[in-house]
């Protein structure tokens, strides 16, 4: 068993808990950051894994240029920890674009744009602050959720940025490379395919005199595989602070690096080769495992055998048909859930596990922003 929030079993006062281990934590942002300084490559993290001013504090002081949000609200409150923040999101319906524009009057903002109408909205908000605000051109390179689908479309709208300014200004490319999750050694040929996107897409760029400052990707499933990508300069990965079972069954990263874990109780073992504990879909989500969706939700890591077979809002089942061993109604047990982002969406605040043991309350400060 992993020792890593055993103390933490026995002090935390109810359950279900989340806990953050803050040596882990602290050698996964620095780990990240050894890589990327190496490699030449700067460090936006998202802080939608963690959605804390702590830890965007401590990513910083780790050598972080910078952080990403999704939602204005979370950019504002970021601001207070970073003054250069991209919100990695389109901004398209006025009260949005409003409040970006008014945020940018004290720090640099960024906003991903792939359409006009959203660059134009964008600027016109704006104009009425009398501001400025960057803009990354989305690329998409293979996950097709956003992005413009081609260097031809992207040069399109980087042209008409550069003809809004001083309300815009063009400060460079923008992807997201969500649809790698392949093994590290496998992914070279993918990242490869990425490059050749961006890199036609930067020689279009150049050769028309539109300058190319920034080009920000990246993602924890490719996070150290980025001097793969030359062309980019900075990456934006999140889980990699905490992991979690999406990480770890994919092979890029160990049970030990894994921060964050749910302190649950066990509150039945009425029905045969079950136990039930007090944590369900609002404390575990309802996210199945990314590369092995029949895996459970989540690992329990007292007993690793054990499969979290089925959650409804408050009891997950767990069963113990692979297991020699079962735990007794009242005990206590640790699981690591599979996507621990939305995990941290879900508490108010956490307990941060110092170096010695001890525990203080951590405030989860963008949790529920959801604009």
């Amino acid at each position: 068993m992993v020792k890593t929030f055993e103390s933490a079993l026995n002090l935390i006062p109810a359950t279900p808990a989340l806990v953050l281990d803050l040596p882990t934590v602290t050698r996964n942002a620095q780990k990240l950051a050894d890589y990327a300084r190496s490699h030449f490559l700067r460090v936006r993290p998202h802080t939608k894994t963690h959605k804390s001013l702590k830890m965007a504090r401590l990513q910083l002081d780790c050598g972080a240029q910078g952080l990403t949000v999704a939602k204005v609200g979370e950019a504002e409150i970021m601001a207070a920890a970073s003054s250069d923040v991209l919100v990695a999101y389109p901004a398209i319906d006025p009260p949005r674009i409003q409040r970006l524009a008014r945020l940018a009057r004290t720090v640099t903002v960024r906003v991903a744009v792939d359409s006009l109408p959203g660059i134009e909205a964008l600027a016109g908000a704006a104009q009425a602050a009398g501001t400025t605000i960057g803009l990354l051109v989305d690329l998409d390179v293979g996950y097709h959720r956003t992005g413009v689908q081609s260097p031809a479309a992207a040069l399109e709208l980087a042209q008409r940025i550069s003809d809004l300014t001083p309300a815009l200004r063009l400060d460079g490319l923008f992807f997201y490379p969500g649809q790698i999750w392949s093994a590290a050694a496998q992914q070279v040929a993918e990242l490869g395919r990425v490059e050749s996107l961006l890199a036609e897409t930067i020689e279009r760029w150049r050769a028309t005199g539109l300058p190319v400052e920034i080009v920000s990707g990246g993602s924890t499933p490719t996070a150290y595989q980025s001097h793969l990508v030359p062309s980019q300069t900075e990456i934006r990965p999140g889980t990699y602070l905490f992991n979690d079972m999406n990480t770890v069954r994919a092979g890029f990263s160990v049970i030990e690096e894994c921060a964050a874990a749910i302190l649950c109780t066990v509150v039945s073992t009425a029905v045969p080769g079950k136990a039930v504990i007090d944590a369900g879909t609002k404390t575990l989500t309802s996210d199945r495992n990314a590369r092995f969706p029949d895996s459970g939700y989540g690992c329990v890591l007292e007993f690793p055998a054990a499969r979290i077979a089925r959650l409804s809002e408050e009891h997950g089942e767990i069963e113990f048909s692979q297991s020699s061993h079962r735990p007794r109604i009242g005990d206590r047990v640790t699981i690591v859930p599979n996507h621990i982002c939305p995990c941290i969406n879900l508490q108010d605040r956490v307990w941060l596990q110092q170096t010695n043991g001890s525990l203080e309350q951590l405030e989860i400060d963008t949790r529920g922003r959801q604009v």
